[in-house]
């Protein structure tokens, strides 16, 4: 599976754009992705009816956003764009606004980038490398700071033990956002030993209705959670898809730890 380094160029990153709207920087993240073949215009227009039709539930941390939308004929392969803003933009997310920072993925499939997932929801929830990326000055200096995180090790659930448990996590599309909470849940799962025996599986709305009661919870943001209802199991709004403390206390609510 492809890390950071290799699904990021210097070309795919900008740095202190200006955008008064949420939409124009979801536009300057998808013009990058246009400009270095990895992606069409039409994707970029998926990235933002993504917002509009599920709100800003891509505002997964404080100041950050990640931009995404299905696999489709438009993406061509695999990779991101990065855009730092000159000046923080209102998405409406409650908790989470202003973003400084969007990251925006085109995928050809639902798995290649999970390793790339990983390592930027570990990134993101570390303040002294958060620190360093919105330092750096140039492209080079931000792949550099990227290259001093530590690739994510597997989930101790692919072992052989069989799962006791599910969690599902949950976006709009299955692809992104969802990835980003799994990843930290797992941290948090493997934190306390459990990783062996609760499987956690990223996915998206419909598959979510699905299969809701093979779970012992979901977890999702708020928007998300709405759009659910009553599934028939606990639902778990999540603000920040990034922070062990918020997720750690949501499980230990759940598991009355």
């Amino acid at each position: 599976m492809a890390d950071l380094l290799e699904l990021l160029s210097a070309n795919c990153i900008a740095l202190d754009v200006a955008a008064e709207t949420w939409q124009e920087s979801i536009v300057a993240a998808g013009e990058l992705l246009e400009r270095a073949g990895i992606a069409d215009a039409p994707y970029t227009q998926s990235m933002i009816d993504n917002v509009e039709s599920n709100g800003p539930y891509i505002v997964v941390a404080p100041g950050f956003a990640f931009a995404h939308a299905r696999p489709s004929p438009a993406v061509h392969h695999t990779g991101m764009s990065w855009v730092r803003l000159a000046h923080p933009v209102s998405f409406g997310h409650k908790s989470n606004d202003p973003v400084s920072l969007v990251v925006a993925l085109a995928a050809t499939d639902s798995g290649a980038h999970n390793t790339a997932m990983a390592e930027l929801a570990k990134l993101l929830g570390d303040t002294d490398r958060r620190a360093a990326l919105e330092s750096a000055a140039t492209p080079d200096e931000l792949l550099a700071a990227l290259g001093s995180t530590a690739p994510a090790s597997a989930a101790a659930s692919s072992g052989a033990s069989q799962p006791k448990n599910l969690i599902l996590t949950v976006c709009g599309n299955g692809l992104g956002t969802s990835l980003f909470l799994k990843n930290t849940l797992e941290q948090v799962l493997s934190t306390w030993g459990w990783a062996p025996f609760i499987k956690v599986e990223a996915t998206d709305t419909i598959s979510a209705k699905g299969r809701a009661k093979e779970a012992d919870l979901i977890l999702t943001s708020g928007e998300i959670a709405r759009t659910l209802g009553d599934v028939g199991v606990p639902v778990k709004v999540i603000e920040n898809f990034t922070s062990t403390r918020e997720i750690d206390s949501t499980l230990r609510d759940s598991y009355d730890v």
